[in-house]
């Protein structure tokens, strides 16, 4: 029996470590090992946050072989440590790859940044085709958040090295028309480009009734409506707003806000809670994705906060998974958004403008007077959109189409294997 064609990932990320991009990687290489194809992945050994954090370094996973190579991570210290352990990483994946056997195609994202210098590498040597699959934008980010100016060398050659990936990859995969737009006005890629969101995470998520469910009794939640904000605290999308109206309404009242994830931006919530000591909020780190469709059903409403400037930059992919355990969403953020037209398709939840501070009264005012049912039928009309739109079925099957789509037609197994939906 001749032996199968192999599709590589290279990604810093990757399950079990808790970034949400190695999470979507995980998804997709099961996805194209149910399809027949032999896919290994090419990450790092250590966390991504915390490089403390040590992994296997070979493993199989869902029918993925998952090679973990040496010091790829550094952690997020400083630029320069992150820096480091992505230079580290793309070496050894521009080696691994380079004398990886039976190579059809590659498929790389956007962790680190610069993923796709050793998937370009390879790709020139060797002549194998890949999927670029952008779920954040860079240098845009830098520049959107003042981090960096436009005319700094390091963006000019992150620029350059996007439009060489572009050029060469041969599909895009998008996850929203704002950031096809972003990616059009690098490199005109209309005819290479394909646009879905990412799917949330059902295999880890299920609706769970507050009456079953061990969060609520461990933190007290039975007599509270609970305002929940889960994921990466960014300084671009600043929670100051929430804390200070959850300071304001006080311990008397029925609202309870729960901040669940880390980075930057938390700084916020921790210190509020330090001066203040409010009975009404909570501060959490992540929980662990065993255990996420508890802390997630807990939530009588989910915060999804999304700035202007980074429209079609970040794609808030928290938003998925609120709806698939059948919360309403509470969207501050910019008209028009890939978040504010979901929340146009049917009545899930509220938009807030960005910084209106009246309006994140008022709604809140209207969230604690909601009758319960109310609340929950908006929950239910989300969980169908999942059903509907966002489902992971529907969504992996697309990103397996468009990666066999890139492969020489002498290797496709599509139709001598069952595909994801079987």
């Amino acid at each position: 029996m001749p032996s199968k064609p192999r599709i590589l990932f290279i990604s810093q990320v990757y399950v079990p470590d808790p970034a949400a991009v190695g999470q979507y990687m995980a998804d997709a290489a099961s996805a194209l090992a149910k399809r027949g194809y032999d896919v290994r992945v090419l990450t790092s050994a250590r966390g991504y946050a915390d490089p403390s954090v040590k992994y296997p370094r070979h493993e199989w996973r869902d029918g993925v072989e998952i090679i973990r190579l040496p010091l790829s991570s550094l952690g997020k210290r400083t630029i320069l440590h992150r820096l480091a352990g992505q230079l580290m990483f793309l070496f050894q994946a521009v080696l691994r790859g380079l004398f990886t056997p039976r190579l059809a195609g590659m498929v790389v994202s956007t962790s680190p940044p610069m993923a796709s210098v050793a998937t370009l590498a390879i790709h020139w040597i060797r002549r194998v085709p890949f999927t670029f699959w952008a779920m954040d934008l860079n240098p845009d980010q830098v520049i959107a958040t003042g981090a960096m100016k436009p005319e700094a060398l390091p963006v000019k050659a992150l620029d350059w090295l996007n439009r060489r990936t572009l050029k060469a990859a041969s599909a895009v995969i998008a996850l929203d028309p704002f950031m096809a737009d972003r990616l059009h006005a690098k490199l005109d890629v209309r005819d290479k480009i394909t646009v879905f969101p990412p799917w949330p995470m059902e295999d880890d998520l299920r609706i769970v009734a507050k009456a079953d469910n061990p969060f609520i009794a461990r933190h007290q939640l039975e007599n509270k409506r609970v305002v929940m904000y889960s994921g990466n605290h960014g300084l671009t999308t600043p929670v100051d707003l929430l804390v200070d109206a959850s300071l304001e309404l006080g311990e008397g009242n029925p609202l309870h806000f729960m901040f669940i994830g880390a980075g930057a931006g938390k700084r916020v919530v921790d210190e509020a809670i330090a001066k203040h000591q409010p009975k009404n909020l909570v501060s959490l780190p992540y929980q662990p994705l065993s255990e996420i469709c508890y802390s997630l059903s807990a939530a009588d409403v989910h915060l999804v906060l999304m700035s202007e400037e980074l429209i079609g930059i970040v794609h808030p992919c928290k938003v998925y998974g609120a709806m698939a355990v059948g919360k309403p969403i509470l969207f501050m953020g910019p008209v028009p958004s890939h978040i504010s037209e979901i929340l146009e398709l049917a009545p899930i939840g509220w938009r807030i403008p960005t910084g209106d501070r009246q309006a994140v009264r008022d709604v809140l005012a209207e969230i604690e007077r909601l009758p319960q049912d109310e609340l929950e039928a908006m929950g239910q009309r989300a969980r169908e959109l999942v059903n509907e739109r966002f489902s992971k079925e529907t969504l992996c099957r697309r990103f397996c189409d468009v990666v066999e789509g890139t492969l020489p037609e002498r290797v496709r197994l599509s139709t001598q294997a069952p595909s994801l939906a079987t």
